[in-house]
Parts: C-alpha cells; sequence; structure tokens
C-alpha cells in the first residue's frame, strides 16, 4: 500500500539536507509548499498596520513566517521508516518544539505514482 508523508518543517533552511537525503534513499518526488502555522503566526504578529489596498513592498515588509511542508507519496514501508528516520537525524527530535510535525497516511488509490521523469 501507497503511503503519504508529510513533514512540516520548522527550519526551512533544512529542507535542502532533508530532500537531498530522502533522494538518497530512493524517493523519487516530493511537492514543496511554503507554509505558516498558526502559532507561528500570533508570535509574528498580526499585521493591523496595511493599507486598505496593500502594494506588494507593503505585503513583503514584515518578518517571514513560514515554515516548508514536504509531501511525497512512496509505496515501499521500509522507504517510509527510512524518511523518518533521516528526518529526524537532520532536524531533530520531533518531540521538541521548533524542530517540524510529521505524519503518514494511508493513500488507497494513487496514480502516476510510476511515472519516470522523461525531460532531457
Amino acid at each position: 500500500m501507497a503511503h503519504m508523508v508529510v513533514l512540516i518543517v520548522d527550519d526551512p533552511e533544512d529542507c535542502p539536507a532533508i530532500l537531498e537525503a530522502w533522494e538518497q534513499i530512493g524517493v523519487s518526488g516530493v511537492t514543496i509548499l511554503e507554509s505558516s502555522g498558526l502559532g507561528r503566526y500570533r508570535r509574528a504578529g498580526l499585521r493591523d498596520d496595511l493599507p486598505l489596498i496593500p502594494s506588494l513592498r507593503d505585503l513583503f515588509e514584515g518578518k517571514e513566517v513560514s515554515h516548508r511542508t514536504l509531501l511525497s507519496v512512496v509505496d515501499d514501508d521500509e522507504v517510509v521508516d527510512r524518511m523518518v528516520e533521516v528526518a529526524t537525524q537532520i532536524i531533530g527530535d520531533l518531540e521538541e518544539g521548533h524542530t517540524g510535525f510529521l505524519f503518514v497516511v494511508p493513500v488507497t488509490r494513487a496514480y502516476g505514482l510510476g511515472k519516470k521523469d522523461r525531460s532531457p
């Protein structure tokens, strides 16, 4: 059965090492999303100083409050176990604060999982 591994990484600078390690253990595809959690958003402070119609400069003047969310569907239980192992080696104990959050969910159907990159 296939599984979707979702890893929310607290420090975006950890992502390159995680992606490289996952690739080395056989993970062929990962989707990377910029994301933010409620706690980090609140700690950064809500922006109430924006004009009614803000410019891009207005929107980007604040601090970055984002995480990275990595999504990958794999069909091998051993690969899932290795993904968890190497991720925790890189970012630390997930039970500690400010490391990340990882969960695995079963995927009952997956289409296109075995596709190979055909780009030149």
